[in-house]
This record gives structure tokens, sequence and C-alpha cells, in this order.
């Protein structure tokens, strides 16, 4: 099928259908602690944050959605100018279709026409690359100027696509290559069902920055599962079907990522309003990637772009002033309690990360001396 009807598709299903997961991003798992005697005013909340070398007025990341048709050429460029104007980074969707077809590369260029000095984010697949090699990322770059590249990894979207092609064999080492001649940071992305810390741990020197991208959000295997049903593959959609709500929970896989690697980590997957930020960078994130809030607004103009972002900053900035967090920084230090599902996946898969291993600690130390390990004095 033609990339341009696939992006066209994109859109269209994801404006038009509920294509969220069942399962959720298990944020609502994460307690942030009221503080009714915070010492700060409003006014004295200070949300700036560093990322990959820039300073940027919120830790809040607009998230790569599309490009390649004439629709995405004006939600790219009401996104850029709405990024530009509230001094955060923004990425674009992957940008295969602009290399293999030049003529749809303004779809992708609008963004740095339209901020000639923001902080864009390339994008191209990594099954792209070890397929038709590291040129395809120096095309992306090149293409719009980008100051960073995310690179997606999306094993299962490949599988159930009518179209897809799940090629990963040699993957590291073709970024690693990759690493060496780019000459800017790259970001190794999901788009969805989650990176886990052992992929963080194993995939650490080729990345500068690594986005999780978790499950509970925006459901590509269900946006493909509706596409093969309206061009008849048959045996796409019963493979979509099984794996339907494969992945890892957002807030399973910020903590995982969290504990095996000490390179910036931007939490993203169904992440919805300030709210869900602030509990991403309590739990470590050092950005808080959005998408789907943004889309249906970028349809329209970029002042209804900019408007959502100042709703989403004013909440992140209002949680902070009320958990007695002057910047970004006591957020991340801020105690939180973490319960239900997201607490026992995380003792068993992360039990390291701060947050639980304080935790384990505190209640370790409060149990009897009798269902404690008792010291062994037979010497």
């Amino acid at each position: 099928m033609d990339i341009e009807y696939r992006k066209r598709d994109h859109i269209r299903i994801s404006l038009e259908r509920d294509v969220s997961y069942r399962k959720t991003t298990w944020l609502e798992w994460v307690e942030l602690i009221h503080d009714a005697a915070p010492e700060l005013d409003p006014e004295d909340v200070d949300t700036s944050t560093t990322f990959l070398g820039r300073r940027f007025n919120a830790p809040v990341l607009i998230e790569g959605m599309t490009g390649g048709t004439g629709e995405a050429e004006k939600i790219n460029a009401n996104l850029a100018e709405a990024a530009s104007t509230f001094g955060v980074p923004m990425g674009v969707g992957s940008q295969r279709a602009g290399i293999v077809r030049p003529e749809t590369a303004r779809t992708f260029r609008v963004v740095r026409d339209k901020a000639p000095d923001g902080f864009i984010i390339g994008n191209i697949g990594g099954s792209q690359l070890v397929e038709h090699g590291v040129e395809m990322a120096v095309k992306a770059v090149e293409m719009i100027e980008a100051d960073a590249l995310a690179v997606h990894l999306n094993p299962l979207q490949e599988l159930v696509q009518p179209d897809g092609r799940p090629r990963f064999r040699g993957l590291l080492k073709t970024l690693k290559r990759l690493r060496s001649q780019l000459g800017v940071p790259i970001i190794l992305k999901e788009i969805g069902m989650g990176i886990s810390g052992a992929v963080a741990a194993r995939a650490e020197d080729v990345y500068d920055a690594v986005d999780v991208a978790g499950s509970g959000g925006t459901n590509w295997t269900l946006i493909e599962m509706l596409r093969a049903s309206e061009t008849e593959h048959r045996e796409k959609v019963l493979l979509a079907e099984t794996l339907l709500e494969w992945g890892i929970p957002t807030a399973a896989a910020l903590m995982e990522v969290r504990t095996r690697t000490r390179k910036p980590v931007i939490a993203s997957g169904g992440l919805r309003t300030g709210l869900d930020a602030a509990k991403a960078i309590s739990l470590g994130a050092d950005m808080a990637g959005l998408a789907h809030p943004f889309l249906e607004p970028a349809t329209r103009t970029a002042e209804d772009v900019l408007e959502k972002l100042r709703t989403i900053h004013r909440e992140l900035a209002s949680v902070m002033f009320l958990t007695g967090c002057r910047t970004v920084q006591d957020l991340k230090r801020s105690p939180v309690v973490v319960r239900g599902p997201l607490l026992e996946w995380a003792s068993q898969r992360c039990p390291r990360h701060p947050k639980i291993y304080s935790w384990q600690k505190m209640k370790r130390s409060s149990e009897p001396l009798s269902r404690r390990q008792k010291p062994n004095r037979s010497n």
C-alpha cells in the first residue's frame, strides 16, 4: 500500500475511532503526597528544565505524530508554531515517507520553517535502518535540520501491519554505526508497547536518551487491525486480535528503565494531563511526552495547540505547588506512594528503584525481629 494512504489512514482512524488500550498506563497507582503547608506561592514554581543540552520552559515534549500527507503538513505546522512559542521540544512522525517520496518532504520540512529556532526531533524506524542503512537517518536529519533523531522500535506494529516489514536482526550494530556518523543525539523509542529495563541497558551505548512509550494510550495494534479489516487482510486481523493488549504499561516501563540507565528518560504512552506528567517525573522521567492531546487541536490552529499546552503546563505547575516542589528536580525527589499492580511489578522487576527501595527498606526496618532473619549466633 502507498505510504501516503497509510499515513492518511492513521490520522483518520485516530481521530474517528476510540483506539486506546483497554489496559491503562498504571499511573493511577501512583499517589503524590499533598503538602498542606508548601512554604511557597504558586508564582514561585519554576517548571523550566534542561534536556539534551537545551533549556525548555517545561518538561513537556510534543511527541512525533505524522507527516507525508497534506493534512499532516497542516498538523505539523501548527504543532511546530505552538511548540516554538511555548518553548518546548517537538517531534515529527516517521520520515520514511518524505525520503521515499521526496515530493512529500515539505510536510515534514514545514516544522523547521515554522520553528527556525525550535528543538525539532526527527524520526525514522529501526527496521528501516536495518534494511536500508544509516543513510536514511542522515537524510531524515537533513530534511528538517533536526536537533535530535528518534529511532522508533515497533516490532509488533510491523508484524500486524498489512504492509509491515519486521526487520530487527542487527539493529544494535546498525545503531552503533549510526551514532558514530550522525552528529546529533539519538533517542531510542517505542511507539506504545513499552521499553523494558533490559532493553534500555542492552542498548545504552547506542542512544543519548530513551523514550519508554509504554502501553495505556493509543493502541497501534488496534489501529493496524482496523486498517487490516478494511483491506481484508484476515490473517493480520486475527494476529492483532490475539495481541491487542500486548505491552508494558507506561509507569512500569518507566520504573524499569529508570533503574537501568543514567541517561535522560522520556515518559510517554497515554499521558493526557499535567498530573500525568507530574507523576511520571516523580518516578524519574526527565521529560513527559504527549501526543494524542495535541492531535485534534492541531487539525485546527496553532493557537488551539498553544491553549492545550497552557492547560497542561498550568496543571503541572499546580501539582508542583500542591506537593511543595519549587523546581522539576524537587518533583523528581518528591515522595510518592506506589500501589496495586504497579507495586507488584516494580517489586519483582525493579526493586532497586529509589521509590520502591526506600519503601522496602522502611518496611523491613519496621518488622518485628522475629519476622526478620535472625543473626547466626552459632559461632
